[in-house]
């Protein structure tokens, strides 16, 4: 008989035809959560298998909030967030907020609404890499959601574990308009992490010439 670690394992190694075999022998399986309390739809979105992410939602009933975020479903969101608005402050069981997801994976739209809804463009997450959403958006090179935190208040030079700023995010991935997004907002091109590198060496140390030169002239 199934049970949720096969499930999951399934989707920690990648195994679609396996998870498509457990999810036919039980479907509530798509409903199964890891040690931590982390569902099996969030583990596969971390994992960045769409394909897994696609099968496990057509399983699964009803998104959480943290999953509706994550994912895009603005319209589950807005019916949770309706019925219980204190879901924009609520922590994931791995000590995120839904707003961390939207720029980790991507979704302006449920920014807005997160924000909307009064969620916290500051918060920290409650775990050892202490992000931000401005963090969580420059991992992922996503604009549109980093503009929105930077409009409605969000510590633009915030450090996350490490001593890393989204700026630094932005150098590594050379990423030029969010740095010039970033410095725009007042980012401090000087900062440096914890290992002694500041936005320009670490734009060099992964062959972002250009950029390197761009944040150099900036300090």
């Amino acid at each position: 008989m199934p049970n949720p670690k096969d499930v999951l394992d399934a989707v920690r190694q990648g195994d679609t035809e396996q998870l498509e075999r457990l999810l036919a022998s039980d479907p509530a399986l798509a409903s199964a959560r890891d040690e931590n309390g982390v569902s099996v739809l969030m583990q596969a979105a971390y994992h960045r298998r769409a394909e897994m992410v696609q099968i496990l939602r057509s399983k699964k009933e009803l998104l959480d909030a943290f999953e509706a975020a994550a994912l895009g479903d603005e319209a589950r969101l807005d019916a949770l967030l309706s019925s219980d608005p204190s879901l924009a402050h609520a922590w994931s069981a791995d000590g995120f907020t839904a707003l961390h997801f939207t720029g980790f994976f991507r979704q302006p739209a449920c920014a807005r609404l997160l924000i909307a809804h009064g969620a916290d463009v500051r918060a920290v997450a409650r775990n050892p890499m202490a992000v931000t959403p401005l963090h969580s958006a420059a991992a992922s090179q996503e604009i549109e959601v980093a503009r929105l935190l930077l409009e409605k208040g969000a510590e633009v030079d915030a450090r996350q574990e490490g001593g890393f700023t989204a700026l630094h995010a932005a150098a590594l991935h050379g990423d030029e308009a969010l740095s010039e997004l970033l410095l725009s907002r007042g980012a401090n091109p000087a900062l440096k992490a914890a290992n002694g590198s500041d936005a320009a060496a670490f734009a060099r140390e992964k062959g972002h010439a250009s950029l390197a030169q761009k944040l150099q002239a900036r300090l």
